[in-house]
């Protein structure tokens, strides 16, 4: 695709420090003009960038740790050489679509058992594509329920969801359980309109007024999700193209057919397998945007308008969201060796074996050998970036520049939030039964009965400079006055009335005050 004057190009390309590429969890992204990978002397050689500015990657054959090459962009070339690396190493290549569709998704070459895809293709013949369809839509309508009660907190929606996921063991048709599901959706997706999209201060005179909310899950230019127009829809799609294809990968390293789906019609131009197999795991996708866009804000410059409206993103936060693909992976794997087992329960028994194989997690050799199923790959956490500016951070909330704003800021608001509480009338009242019985305390004191030593002298230079070692309660217990109070006493901003100062000899251990000016205790 020709570049185009008006978009503007993501301002870390054009460092002339770019670094080298590195995959990340094993996942490789490829985004900008003049892609090339190619083979070198057996080392796959991998150029990206845009311009003069490029990033290069040298993999050995040994110790790359490269599972998935993913590439963003449609100006390039690769070798048949690569493809062939690829293939050797048991890594995948797949190029998506920034607007979430999925254009290619190619990996290592499964088992080829004609049987397994026989079951397959007579799915409805047999009659389990409903019991699949049904398992696929209860475990995805029981993940958004807990979205829902977990991240939104609404309990209604929550209970619609619930009990049609309860009205599924009656449907005794795939339309039905369909129809049940897009009602799930409704009461799912009214949840996340009104989610606030945040940014930093500094980018929100350059954000659209629909970016700051996650909206409609329909797009207004296509009437589906398709061209998404607020960034937290298009983060979704690319993340659903994302486990897409991780779902596809799955069905093909099965020996299944990702093209023949069981609850998903059959379509040109889409692997309804692979859109049957990644419904479960949507909801976790959910949860993982969810979880960003209340941890962190999102920035600016990773998302560009269109002429028409549609939300693109910018290569350096896709290649984020595609270190994600470990993860689906590993969460699709046990689904898609569920549904390869239900499929080969209806081949003849003569002619099977005692199942199918399970190369995803080896979920048949760790039952022989008594081992628990691998955990899924915790997805990457969001970047942390600066609230008011948006600078990249390793902890806080705030660079040190905007740290002292925000702490000016947090001050000023404490400090009329105070005045405005001490001006009711219960402080007032609090304020002048306090002010009296300390005049009544003043007036009952007798002077003569203070010690001869314990003079103004005497407290400066003896007792005041104890406090300092004295707690703030100890003070605050001992004279009955506030906190604040008790604070400038001890570090000597405030000198109390004479008749505390006995009470404040004890509590900093001075008993007396000699003729020569040592004090006693």
């Amino acid at each position: 695709m020709a570049a185009s004057l008006t978009v503007q190009q993501d301002s870390s390309s054009h460092n002339p420090c770019t670094p080298p590429l590195v995959p990340h969890r094993g996942v490789l992204t490829l985004f900008g003009y003049g892609i090339k990978v190619r083979l070198d002397r057996g080392h796959l050689v991998i150029e990206d960038g845009i311009g003069s500015h490029r990033r290069v990657a040298r993999l050995p054959r040994v110790g790359h740790g490269l599972r998935r090459l993913i590439v963003i962009g449609s100006d390039g070339m690769v070798s048949l050489a690569a493809m062939r690396w690829l293939a050797d190493q048991k890594a995948a290549f797949v190029m998506l679509n920034r607007n979430g569709s999925v254009l290619v998704a190619t990996g290592p070459v499964g088992p080829k058992d004609a049987r397994l895809r026989r079951a397959q293709a007579l799915a409805f013949a047999s009659g389990v594509a409903v019991d699949l369809s049904r398992d696929l839509i209860e475990r995805k309508l029981a993940a958004q329920e807990r979205n829902v009660r977990s991240y939104f907190n609404h309990e209604a929606a929550a209970e619609k969801i619930r009990v049609t996921r309860d009205r599924l063991s009656t449907a005794s048709t795939i339309a039905d359980m369909r129809l049940l599901e897009a009602e799930a959706a409704l009461a799912y997706w009214g949840c996340w309109r009104a989610l606030p999209v945040r940014f930093p201060t500094a980018d929100l005179r350059r954000v659209p007024d629909h970016w700051r909310h996650f909206g409609s899950r329909v797009s207004p230019l296509t009437g589906s999700p398709r061209l998404s127009v607020t960034p937290a829809n298009a983060m979704l799609n690319y993340l659903y193209a994302v486990l897409e294809s991780e779902a596809r990968l799955a069905a093909v390293s099965l020996g299944l057919d990702p093209g023949l789906g069981v609850m998903h019609l059959d379509t040109d131009a889409r692997d309804s397998l692979a859109c049957d197999l990644m419904e479960p795991i949507r909801a976790e996708v959910d949860a993982y945007v969810l979880t960003w866009l209340r941890q962190q804000p999102l920035r600016r410059e990773w998302f560009f308008e269109e002429r028409n409206g549609c939300c693109r993103l910018m290569g350096s936060f896709v290649e984020r969201l595609s270190a994600t693909a470990p993860t689906w992976a590993d969460a699709v794997a046990p689904i898609a060796e569920g549904v390869a087992k239900v499929l080969w329960s209806t081949v003849s028994r003569s002619t099977r074996r005692s199942g199918p194989k399970t190369p995803l997690t080896q979920r048949n050799r760790r039952e022989a050998k008594g081992a628990a199923l691998a955990p899924i790959a915790r997805p990457p956490k969001p970047p942390r970036v600066c609230v008011g500016c948006g600078t990249p951070l390793r902890y806080s909330t705030h660079c040190h520049r905007c740290g002292v704003t925000e702490s000016t800021k947090r001050l000023i608001r404490a400090a009329e939030k105070g005045r405005i509480a001490a001006s009711t009338s219960d402080a007032l009242a609090r304020l002048a039964e306090t002010q009296r019985r300390h005049a009544a305390a003043q007036r009952a004191w007798d002077p003569s009965e203070q010690p001869a030593w314990l003079t103004p002298q005497a407290y400066v230079k003896r007792i005041q400079p104890r406090l300092r070692a004295v707690s703030v309660s100890r003070v605050m217990s001992a004279l009955g006055v506030s906190r604040p109070y008790a604070v400038a006493i001890r570090l000597g901003r405030r000198r109390p009335h004479p008749r505390h100062w006995a009470n404040l000899a004890a509590l900093a251990g001075v008993t007396s005050v000699s003729k020569d000016g040592a004090s006693g205790g």
